[in-house]
């Protein structure tokens, strides 16, 4: 074979194989957007999440059945939280090993991992709706979270005492953890008693921690995934899930 035709041969193989990469991408562009527009359909979100499917080339990954590594990115997302509701903000998901069925109607991730975050003001949701009865007549009910700083939570507590309230909240540091599948917030320390209106109140523990611990359930999670880890952060508390055989149905 003379060199021209060696140099023919090597341009048309470029360009085929160009034209496959090019069609490669634009139906794993296309894969990516149906995948967004049908999670925004099914989840009632407000805008189309991002969707992007890793790997090359993604047509033969459609042909075998399985994809790589796809990752998902949602800015906000209502999750059940008993008969409520609590949005999540900026919740990522990773998933690999993504098997799908002949109709695409659901899919089965090898493992899957994922982050999430949720602000003070939807945690504070799941504080306790009515102020709690205290010893003497008094009132307390938490009315704000914030950042305690080194990993805790700072609960604002209002205290009140025949409908005046206390001058300044009292304010207590909190430790947050996973059980299962909930937040459980937790007091590290009780106050013995507090000033109310120049009479001293006792707080026993035990009805102190009825205002000042809390949990949140977490509902509503693909099956296989499981709630990890949770943390304070600056603004709200920064989750983790993780999960195996985590079936994803369409």
């Amino acid at each position: 074979m003379s060199k021209r035709a060696i140099r023919t041969l090597l341009i048309v193989v470029v360009i085929l194989g160009g034209l496959f990469v090019a069609a490669d991408r634009l139906a794993v562009n296309f894969a990516e957007d149906e995948a967004a527009e049908k999670l925004r359909s099914n989840e009632g979100l407000s805008e189309a999440p991002d969707v992007s499917i890793k790997g090359f080339p993604f047509l033969t990954q459609v042909v075998g059945g399985e994809l790589d590594d796809v990752e998902v990115g949602i800015k906000d997302y209502d999750a059940r939280s008993g008969s409520d509701s609590i949005r999540i903000a900026d919740l990522n998901a990773h998933m690999k090993g993504v098997k799908f069925s002949g109709d695409y109607s659901s899919a089965t991730a090898a493992t899957a991992s994922g982050t999430a975050h949720v602000t003070y003001d939807e945690l504070l949701k799941a504080g306790k709706s009515e102020p709690v009865d205290l010893p003497l007549g008094a009132k307390g009910e938490v009315v704000g979270l914030s950042d305690g700083g080194n990993g805790k939570i700072k609960l604002e507590v209002e205290v009140s005492r025949g409908g005046t309230k206390l001058p300044k909240p009292v304010y207590v540091l909190s430790s947050v953890r996973v059980e299962g599948d909930r937040i459980k917030v937790h007091a590290d320390e009780i106050p013995k008693k507090i000033e109310v209106l120049g009479i001293s109140i006792p707080l026993p523990e035990d009805t102190a921690r009825d205002v000042t611990d809390f949990e949140q359930k977490i509902d509503d999670l693909p099956a296989g995934i499981k709630l990890e880890k949770v943390e304070a952060a600056s603004d709200g508390v920064d989750m983790t899930v993780t999960g195996e055989n985590v079936s994803l149905t369409g």
